[in-house]
């Protein structure tokens, strides 16, 4: 079982880093590996307590766009009711787009579940994803062409996506299925390789996280009462302090992509790869 500092520690670091390009979920995993802590990173419990403070962090960013979300929400009604999805609803588009955007991870996530969390025990194999993360946000930063006109956030170019680059961010996003890679860098990608600039991708990819995270939530955050409710209040004490500190990092992000680059992100999940790899080997 989790204790409560494990849970704090491991709260306060997914909250951080679910929304920096760098893999929270490869971190939680690795810690733990690393420090040698005597925890079952395979089991539905500690599944379960990822989802939960994932799932604290998803409520954050509801909080932070919740204009956005009664749009799209209000987008999305609107085109049921009138049975169409016109080219001008900025809202109503963009709702849609992101509802295709997460039926890949959905549907994949589903179909591999056992397969997946096993993978969650596999430290090494944790740590090379991680690597690999590193070198997908280097390469896309590297190759990109800027366009001035991408700079910006702006709601009517997240609108203007195609379908089929929807479906790309969404088939993007399901790498992030296996621990070390990154949600929010996936989708990123996804996103600048469909000619969307930093902030773009970055707020698209914000506004994914939450309906993807809400479902995997529906799913695993029961398993945590299926032993009695033993370790409920070491999960929720690291949801708190997730929904915490994913707070001030979801503030920085947004200004942070207004004019920087994934580069740092890809040279730090290389170096912290190779380093975790070298040490749950040694």
């Amino acid at each position: 079982m989790i204790s409560y500092f494990d849970a704090i520690l491991l709260g306060l670091l997914q909250g951080f880093a679910e929304l920096f390009p760098i893999s929270s979920l490869g971190h939680t995993v690795l810690i733990p590996a690393v420090l040698h802590w005597p925890l079952d990173r395979g089991s539905d419990a500690f599944l379960a307590f990822l989802v939960l403070t994932h799932l604290a962090t998803a409520l954050v960013l509801v909080g932070f766009f919740w204009r956005d979300w009664l749009k799209i929400i209000g987008g999305v009604l609107r085109s049921l009711r009138e049975r169409e999805i016109r080219a001008e609803d900025t809202y109503a588009r963009l709702g849609w787009l992101i509802v295709v955007s997460t039926i890949p991870a959905g549907i994949i996530g589903l179909l591999l579940q056992e397969k997946l969390q096993a993978l969650f025990a596999t430290a090494s194999v944790v740590a090379v994803a991680l690597i690999l993360n590193g070198a997908v946000l280097y390469g896309v930063e590297a190759t990109r062409r800027r366009r001035a006109e991408d700079g910006a956030a702006d709601d009517k170019r997240l609108a203007a996506l195609t379908w089929p680059q929807a479906v790309l961010i969404g088939l993007a996003q399901c790498l992030a299925l296996i621990p070390g890679f990154s949600r929010t860098g996936m989708a990123m990608t996804g996103g600048l390789a469909s000619g969307l600039g930093d902030e773009n991708a970055a707020r698209y990819s914000f506004l994914l996280a939450t309906p993807i995270i809400l479902a995997a939530a529906v799913l695993k955050v029961p398993d945590l009462f299926s032993n009695g409710g033993e370790g409920v209040g070491e999960a929720f004490a690291g949801a708190i302090c997730a929904a915490a500190s994913a707070f001030f990092s979801v503030r920085f992000l947004v200004k942070y992509f207004e004019t920087k680059s994934l580069k740092p992100f890809a040279i730090y999940c290389a170096v912290a790869g190779i380093v975790a790899l070298i040490a749950v080997n040694l």
